[in-house]
């Protein structure tokens, strides 16, 4: 006997977060500055001064995702996002994938924000007090991994209490970093040529050029850091029944959110290459001694004495994506606990703060954990760690973006507007992080793609990267004996949708 659950029955709250609400959030879990400091080091060393291009080339197909994204929240708003449209589309076992790929995306992000966060809390003391020793503690593992659990915990804390305390902080934690932000901006261009160290270039309208790129491979590494630098503006959609008219809203934000943020990157990454170019010592971008943490060499030389501003920024914009970003795997957990296809425990909802707070908690200590072993493992844990996060992301946004084009395909020819929407944009953004991810893939089995640390002569990128979906396809077995309900689509079916979208 069928016992379909409907989308809205989970016990979150209605109705609390409007548009502006919403895009701050999106824009928040991203993490702009955040973003900035820890990828344009390993993007230039892959391509050189084509920082924009590459930025523009990363936006287009998850744009493209994006609009199918809105075309299914329009059809079926649900927390769940990938894990319920792909099992909606392909069925349950592909379903739970995409969940599974959301779900690990997310919990090395979250070890990765942590591990940054780290790193600007004790720069950000040594500029306060001015002792310089108090930045080197970032390098104890010991001290690193204890402070990292605390920064969770508090993250936890704080989204256990439900998206209107997240809104709250987020409005404080955004404009504080979009603000300095621009001010760095500014700073960088005032100051090209005057500082030491650095080899300015010229502005060139061939940065803006992808084709200006040397090879495939290098092409492809820097596309998969700059859909890193877009990822997660799917958290506008996830809290979808927490929005306020949930079915345009959200898709409205996670398209303003997107468009938003690559204004910001495109400013920010031209301000860099022009003021500490691209060489290989002092300030440059290409030195290895700075790439995994670009802001902490530059901040001095273009804000001065207000440098601690710049680490007190990035820092917020990891405190506050850290937070925000728990809201993505732990309403996805709640819907696969919601569904069955996890157990019911991660399907319950705090009564008091109408929040998923065991799958908030659970998403936090697994992060946490994550973190811990990469730390000991990896001695480039960042580094490693975003480049893997790539391979996630085009795993299951390629993958949500080809599940509309299955699911809508009996609507697709209905109108022009159907036929563009619902099958030729998420098509191509869905084959685009495709290859992308077969790509990164096959060049990540080499250490030396990623820090050089490897596991049995595999680079450890791959082994994170695609040993987490491997992983998801042990315990998907193991669920399909333990909790077969939902496998028999008796919780949530593989269904066509309405020819038009709801007015």
């Amino acid at each position: 006997m069928s016992t379909t659950r409907p989308p809205g029955g989970k016990g979150l709250a209605a109705g609390q977060l409007g548009l502006l609400a919403v895009v701050v959030i999106g824009i928040s879990t991203i993490a702009p500055a955040y973003v900035l400091t820890s990828t344009l080091g390993p993007t230039v060393q892959a391509i050189g001064p084509y920082l924009p291009a590459i930025f523009i080339v990363g936006f287009i197909p998850m744009f493209l995702v994006a609009l199918g994204y809105r075309e299914l929240n329009a059809d079926s708003p649900d927390s769940g996002t990938t894990f319920t449209w792909v099992t909606k589309a392909f069925g349950p076992f592909i379903g739970w994938m995409g969940g599974w790929g959301l779900l690990a995306a997310n919990i090395i992000v979250l070890s990765n924000l942590a591990g940054v966060a780290v790193d600007f809390f004790y720069l950000f003391l040594a500029q306060l007090t001015g002792d310089a020793s108090l930045a080197d503690l970032a390098a104890n593992k010991v001290v690193n991994v204890l402070t990292c659990l605390v920064f969770v915990a508090l993250a936890v804390w704080v989204s256990c209490r439900g998206v209107k305390t997240t809104k709250a902080v987020q409005y404080i934690l955004v404009a504080f970093q979009l603000g300095v932000l621009a001010w760095f901006t500014v700073g960088a261009l005032s100051r090209i040529g005057t500082v030491p160290g650095t080899e300015p270039l010229a502005f060139s309208w061939a940065w803006f050029n992808p084709f200006g790129i040397e090879s495939f491979s290098a092409f492809a590494l820097g596309l998969s850091l700059s859909i890193f630098a877009f990822w997660g503006w799917d958290v506008c959609l996830t809290v979808n029944e927490e929005t306020t008219n949930g079915r345009r809203t959200s898709g409205a934000a996670a398209t303003v959110t997107a468009v938003v943020v690559l204004a910001i990157y495109l400013a920010g990454s031209v301000a860099t290459v022009m003021f500490a170019g691209t060489g290989d010592t002092g300030l440059g971008l290409n030195n290895p001694d700075i790439a995994e943490n670009v802001f902490t060499a530059i901040a001095g030389p273009v804000m001065g004495p207000f440098a601690i501003l710049l680490s007190l920024a990035v820092l917020s914009s990891c405190a506050s994506s850290l937070q925000s970003t728990m809201i993505s795997p732990a309403r996805s957990l709640l819907a696969m606990g919601y569904y069955k296809a996890l157990p019911e425990s991660f399907g319950k909802v705090s009564p008091r703060f109408k929040s998923p707070v065991f799958a908030t908690v659970v998403a936090g200590a697994v992060s946490a954990g994550f973190y811990t072993l990469m730390r000991f493992v990896s001695d480039n844990v960042l580094n490693d760690t975003i480049m893997a996060l790539g391979l996630m992301i085009c795993f299951y946004y390629g993958l949500t973006a080809l599940a509309c084009v299955w699911y809508f395909r009996r609507t697709a020819l209905a109108s022009a507007r159907n036929l563009w929407f619902r099958f030729i944009f998420p098509l191509l953004g869905g084959l685009a992080l495709v290859v992308v991810f077969v790509q990164t893939a096959v060049d990540s089995w080499d250490p030396a793609f990623g820090s050089g640390s490897e596991l049995f002569g595999i680079g450890l990128v791959f082994v994170i990267g695609v040993g987490l979906i491997a992983l998801g396809l042990l315990v998907m077995l193991w669920m399909y004996r333990r909790r077969p309900e939902y496998f028999r689509g008796e919780t949530l079916q593989q269904e066509s949708p309405a020819l038009e979208l709801p007015e």
